[in-house]
Parts: structure tokens; sequence; C-alpha cells
């Protein structure tokens, strides 16, 4: 297999047919199992969950931002697939020095169409990687939005912490007809910030931070007026086949 450019526009040599792979991403391993290599991953982390028979079954390699190297090397993948923000970066590096490692940098749809593309024609399932691509454009082409509110996507508490403009979460907002009033990437606000921002609709996340009920009842008293409520963070973070399901 020739040499293959990531997303990270590192070169990456692949020299045998991935056939042993291990995959640091929940939603990027949720795709190779959509695609069909259900017996070519052998590794994948605490919290790939999808599906649910995978997740019970596979060897789990620890967190995306603690991997246990031990694990991974009784593994012998000759294909490890990461991703920039999800994965630390020092222990991506201490892996690119003993293993092929493909990684991708996901903001925007392109960028995971771009994702599921390589992936495809990497993992020998490219006609499918590329069905799913007709799909989703297919799907996203036909929404229609009747309205644009104001909103705050919010990812933590203690400090709060909101999904900003130059995130992915921003694309699946803009596609459900949210306006961000939050900008950069991921920054920290204040209950004065929150109150300034003036969101029509705040959207809690299920991940990273649990958010629960009782949070809409907590934001309702320095927002009283704003549509409140609980969002799956896997539909608005998740870029794989799971945007089939927005």
């Amino acid at each position: 297999m020739p040499i293959v450019i990531d997303q990270m526009q590192r070169e990456v040599l692949i020299t045998d047919e991935p056939l042993r792979i291990v995959s640091l991403v929940p939603s990027q391993t949720e795709l190779l199992y959509y695609l069909g290599l259900n017996d070519e991953v052998v590794g994948q982390t605490l919290f790939c969950v999808h599906p649910k028979e995978m997740h019970l079954l596979k060897k789990r390699v620890g967190g995306t931002k603690k991997i246990n190297f031990d694990i991974i090397d009784s593994l012998k993948p000759n294909l490890i697939i990461g991703n920039k923000e999800e994965n630390d970066q020092e222990q991506i590096e201490f892996l690119m020095k003993k293993y092929p490692v493909w990684m991708s940098d996901i903001t925007t749809i392109h960028d995971a169409y771009q994702m599921i593309d390589s992936i495809g024609a990497i993992v020998n399932k490219h006609k499918q990687a590329l069905d799913l691509i007709d799909q989703l454009k297919h799907k996203f082409s036909n929404i229609y939005i009747e309205e644009i509110k104001p909103s705050l996507y919010l990812i933590w508490r203690n400090p709060w912490m909101a999904a900003g403009t130059n995130t992915f979460i921003n694309e699946i907002m803009k596609l459900k007809g949210f306006q961000n009033v939050v900008t950069g990437r991921y920054p920290e606000l204040s209950i004065e910030n929150i109150m300034n921002l003036k969101p029509q609709v705040v959207l809690l996340s299920s991940e990273p931070y649990p958010f629960k009920e009782k949070h809409i009842s907590e934001l309702k008293q320095i927002l009283p007026n704003a549509q409140i409520e609980l969002v799956d963070g896997e539909l608005y973070s998740w870029y794989g086949n799971r945007m089939l399901y927005i």
C-alpha cells in the first residue's frame, strides 16, 4: 500500500493490508464497523460504545486521552486511527514511532466527508464510504430551516464551557437552525458572560459533561426567557455514520 496523507498533512506509510486496526476515536470506530470491518478492528477506547455488541467484545485500550500502550503493543496493530482534537498529542507522537498512525482533523462537514473517504480507501471499503457520503449529502441538502435562533451550546459546567463557531458542533448547529452566539473554539464562560450573550436557545449536551434536568432549572434562573433543552451530544459531535441520524 502506498504512502497516504492524513488530515494533519502527514505522510503515513502503511506497509501491510490493515487487518489489525486500533481506533482511538469513538465516532471513527463506529464508522469502521459501519463499513464492515468487524474482524479487522482489534482494539478501541472505553468510549467506543457503538455498536454495543462490539463495545462488549473488543479489547479496550484505555481512554481517548489516556492510552494503555502495553495493551496496544499486545494487539500488534498495523494501523492506528486517531484524531487531533480527541487524542493527546504526546501519546500519539509516541505511537507514531512504532506504528502507522492516521490522524483526522475535523472542523467542518467537508472535513468529515474527507475523513470518511480517506479511511474507506485505506481499509479497502472505498465504495461503501462513498455510498455513505452520498447518503449524507442527500440528507443534508433536503434539510429545511424554518427559523434561525441565536443559540448557546454548553459542553461543561464548573467552569461553564461552550462549543464556539470554529468547531464541528457549530456545523451541526447550523444544520439545525441554531446560530452560535459564541466565537472561537471552546471558551470558558462566566454567569455574566452567559447572560450578556442573550441566547434564545441553550443546548445542554449529554457529553462530555452529562447535563441533567436539574441544570435546566439552574440556567432558567439566569436566562428565564430562553428555551433550554438537553440534547444528544453524539448527534452534534460524532463525525461518521452517526450523522445519518441527525
